[in-house]
């Protein structure tokens, strides 16, 4: 096997093994399962890793380079509009490929699945051409950042209030293992061009304005499809006694998702053909390499929706059911807590976001500090989507006085630090949320007799909400560190480094 596979695959298991590990200790203490249901959730559970490994691999070895390769070429076109439409294009193309945004859109029951996701698309599409337009322009992202969500918040006003969960989880499952490699390396490619310092603040913050985006038209697609008319009905798990039914099951199932997978690269794969025959950008084994990954992502895409939807997501349902039935309700709350620490600890993308941190601070801020802050941010978040399970409590009391105060400090720390913090939302708001998460409080929350659209969804934009406020923390404790060692004479970076952070946060 490709070593780079073999270690992709670890990584996928090292991500869903602690959430196994937590279900099987449930299913023999609070909420027992008969054998069939846990050899699915199992089933699921491989496909689930072996298809995340495959995906990875592909995206890194094909979305990478493509959105480098854009990027590069658009830094070097003089005109607004073609920049503004190939952006708009490649945004949208990215997304539909989403397979988070999937999974969400399965479990939107009030909404038909092509109409959210084409919706969300154009959503991102539109700020990615905010985003490279705020580049060229050298509009400071915190800046951007308020004034985007004063007006989102303006427009949730007026839209149907049942709908603003959904449309801020809509905001958090974009930014996933398919997107976020393409928008990043988009980002690297555009900003390289410049050779001025502020080129690598710049390459931060795409991810961050390409999540507004689909929860502004999610709400104005609240306007016509209203959540509450639609009867949520709940995800059942095949019925199974043999190995061989468990085997079928996925088997009947890979078809749909076959074909799913195929009409969202699709697209992705023509864009990479024209630009490539436009452009001549990559060379022969390049263009080898990318085309093995992109069939690498189509391998690991099917392989992924099938676990999931087959055997991974229904469970996660039924153990959020038989919890919130038991006499003890209130165990949701520490169990999100402990499915909420592992889960962010185990993302990949955390590890290399980390890593990104220490590097950019010189050490300042370790990966420990890291680790520990959205461990603890994210857990906490988990804690209050259950504690909204339990209680019906709106979302807009923890959305808004959190975004409020996470742009508040973004006025306070250095301009890298606000990018790579709204950057950290769609990174901790990975697979395992959409697919384990939000399903477990669905699962509640029907068993409650609550109100699933309003009550359980947003789990997802609570989780991306964590990272804003804990990276930013860490850039103020970053600040705090500098100016002490260069008062003491033991500076990470040059004086004129930190001259330059103390202009920038004033």
């Amino acid at each position: 096997m490709n070593e780079k596979l073999k270690e992709k695959i670890k990584e996928s298991l090292t991500s869903v093994l602690p959430i196994s590990v937590i279900v099987l200790i449930l299913s023999i203490t609070l909420v027992p399962m008969e054998i069939g249901t846990l050899a699915m959730f199992l089933t699921g559970a491989v496909l689930l890793i072996v298809g995340m490994g495959f995906f990875q691999l592909g995206a890194e070895m094909a979305m990478t380079p493509l959105g480098q390769g854009v990027g590069g070429e658009l830094a070097k076109s003089r005109g607004v509009f073609p920049v503004v439409l190939l952006c708009f294009l490649m945004g949208a193309i990215i997304t539909i490929a989403e397979p988070d945004l999937q999974v969400l859109a399965n479990q939107v029951a009030s909404i038909p699945n092509q109409v959210l996701i084409l919706t969300v698309a154009a959503g991102v599409g539109i700020f990615l051409a905010v985003a490279v337009l705020r580049i060229r322009f050298h509009i400071r992202l915190s800046q951007l950042l308020l004034g985007l969500y004063i007006l989102l918040f303006i427009l949730s006003y007026f839209s149907p209030s049942a709908f603003a969960a959904v449309s801020f989880d809509a905001g958090g499952v974009t930014t996933g293992p398919m997107t976020v490699p393409f928008i990043m390396a988009f980002g690297v490619g555009l900003s390289a061009s410049r050779s001025d310092r502020g080129g690598e603040d710049d390459s931060f913050g795409l991810v961050a304005l390409c999540s507004i985006g689909p929860i502004m038209m999610v709400m104005l697609l609240g306007i016509f499809y209203h959540p509450t008319e639609a009867v949520y009905t709940p995800v059942e798990v095949a019925a199974v006694t043999t190995t061989q039914d468990v085997a079928r099951h996925m088997l009947l199932a890979l078809p749909h998702y076959t074909k799913e997978v195929l009409l969202s690269v699709l697209p992705i794969a023509a864009v990479f053909l024209v630009f490539q025959l436009v452009k001549r950008v990559y060379r022969r084994k390049q263009l080898l390499r990318m085309s093995v990954g992109l069939g690498y992502t189509v391998i690991g895409l099917i392989l992924f929706l099938t676990g999931v939807n087959v055997g991974f997501t229904p469970v996660g349902n039924l153990l959020g059911s038989g919890l919130a039935e038991s006499t003890m309700k209130w165990i949701l709350i520490p169990i999100g807590i402990l499915v909420g620490y592992y889960i962010v600890k185990a993302e990949p993308a955390v590890q290399v976001l980390n890593q990104q941190v220490e590097e950019v601070t010189s050490g300042a801020v370790s990966r420990g500090m890291m680790n520990l802050s959205l461990s603890i941010g994210v857990a906490a978040a988990v804690a209050v989507s259950m504690l909204r399970v339990l209680t019906g409590l709106s979302i807009y009391w923890i959305i808004v006085p959190g975004y409020l105060f996470a742009l508040a400090i973004s006025r306070l720390v250095p301009p890298v630090f606000v990018g790579i913090a709204f950057d950290a939302g769609g990174v901790a708001s990975g697979p395992m949320t959409s697919t384990f998460l939000l399903p477990l409080a669905m699962g509640a929350c029907t068993a409650l007799g609550g109100n699933v659209v309003t009550d359980a969804f947003g789990i997802v934009a609570l989780v991306a909400l964590a990272p804003l406020i804990a990276v930013q923390v860490m850039g103020l404790v970053y600040v705090h560190k500098s100016k002490s060692m260069a008062k003491s004479g033991d500076m990470p970076l040059a004086e004129d480094s930190v001259i330059d952070l103390e202009e920038e946060t004033l």
